[in-house]
């Protein structure tokens, strides 16, 4: 069954517009800088967790969403007339600031604006390395939570988390 979703979430990646050539893990990084493979709706998507502390996801770029928070208020977002916040004259704008000041008042180690920076500085391929070694659980190399600090595959908490 776990197969089965992830390659229907595979499939999706390569039908977004504008990132046909691109790997999953590429596909899996939105506009605002979030990295989908580490939060939380998509790892209880891909890992089909009930209960946890967020709903389903499978993250934006594949549900062709673009960015679940910045969409409706950013017309080159939504007419896909840029791939990253960074790519706006702009950056950061005050939404995508709101979005930074709310998570680290939750305590979660993510800067979107942070993250944009760091996509226009090293590449795509070099900062979703970076992340997944962030973001890696420690004890056994699987995929931690940047909401909760919990590895999906054998729940240790990471603890950098509140």
């Amino acid at each position: 069954m776990e197969s089965r979703r992830f390659t229907k979430v595979w499939h999706l990646c390569f039908r977004v517009g504008g990132l046909m050539n691109t790997s999953l893990g590429e596909n899996l990084i939105a506009p605002c800088g979030m990295d989908c493979s580490h939060c939380t709706a998509f790892l209880n998507y891909k890992y089909s967790q009930k209960g946890r502390l967020r709903g389903k996801c499978e993250g934006c770029r594949p549900r062709d969403k673009k960015c679940a928070f910045l969409k409706q208020r950013c017309d080159l977002l939504k007419n896909k007339k840029v791939q990253f916040c960074y790519e706006c004259k702009d950056f950061p704008c005050e939404q995508l600031l709101k979005l930074d000041k709310r998570y680290e008042k939750k305590g979660w180690d993510v800067s979107f604006s942070g993250n944009n920076k760091r996509i226009k500085k090293v590449g795509l391929k070099q900062f979703i390395k970076e992340q997944k070694k962030k973001f890696e659980c420690p004890k056994c190399g699987g995929p931690v939570s940047i909401h909760e600090g919990i590895c999906y595959k054998c729940q240790f908490k990471k603890g950098f988390n509140s």
